[in-house]
């Protein structure tokens, strides 16, 4: 059974003061919280089983939602503590709980209309040899020179940035061999994985935000 993460541990500090006292997944859009918004976009899409990390107020997050029941779901959490382990080490400390195959991976503050259940088959028949597919959008106007290049449904790297990675994607437990406990980023594996043409990606022009900062949520709110 395919399995998703969700990136839940973060401080939100560009988000302060709201997240002085309500961790980021827990702001509100459309009336439920950002994490609500995957939970259940990712019931819709038939998953059944779920990974959150936990870090700053954590416990707010826990008890908000439970073991999952509620959104048609089965929640495992992967407490961190504070300070969290950033992506890298937060998905690294989570992989007892993700199994061996193919995940997906959601970032817990990013609002997005793209159809989880593409990103499900993806996961489902990634080629034996890829350790990752990333979802990329245009760049928005906080990141114009984007994260990673996109040629024939391909990362290629070295290559010049040209879009923005969605903070969506499905990954391979095996990009992870021989990373260390610890706090670490996940951009640099990619990249690696890249080198040696192990990264697939395919280009969403929906809606997608990046829910970084109180402008963002109100812009995102106004919609």
């Amino acid at each position: 059974m395919t399995k998703a993460f969700i990136l839940a541990a973060g401080r939100g500090e560009r988000m302060r003061p709201l997240t002085d006292h309500t961790p980021k997944p827990l702001l509100e859009v459309r009336g439920k919280p950002l994490a609500a918004h995957h939970l259940d976009a990712l019931a819709a899409a038939g998953v059944r089983e779920v990974v959150i990390n936990l870090g700053w107020l954590g416990a707010k997050i826990r008890e908000h939602f439970g073991d999952g029941s509620a959104h048609g779901l089965h929640i495992d959490w992967s407490d961190e503590g504070w300070p969290a382990l950033e992506t890298g080490g937060g998905i690294l400390k989570a992989l007892p709980l993700l199994g061996e195959a193919p995940f997906l991976l959601l970032n817990g503050d990013v609002f997005t209309d793209f159809p989880l259940s593409r990103l499900l088959a993806r996961a489902q028949a990634l080629p034996a040899g890829d350790l990752a597919h990333l979802v990329l959008v245009p760049n928005p106007a906080h990141n114009p020179r984007g994260d990673f290049a996109l040629a024939h449904g391909r990362v290629p790297e070295p290559a010049a940035p040209q879009y923005t990675f969605s903070g969506l994607s499905v990954l391979r437990p095996e990009l992870f061999a021989g990373s260390q406990p610890g706090a670490f980023g996940l951009a640099s594996l990619l990249r690696e994985a890249a080198r040696h043409g192990r990264v697939s990606a395919e280009l969403h022009e929906g809606l997608w935000s990046d829910v970084g900062t109180p402008e963002r949520l109100a812009a995102l709110r106004k919609l």
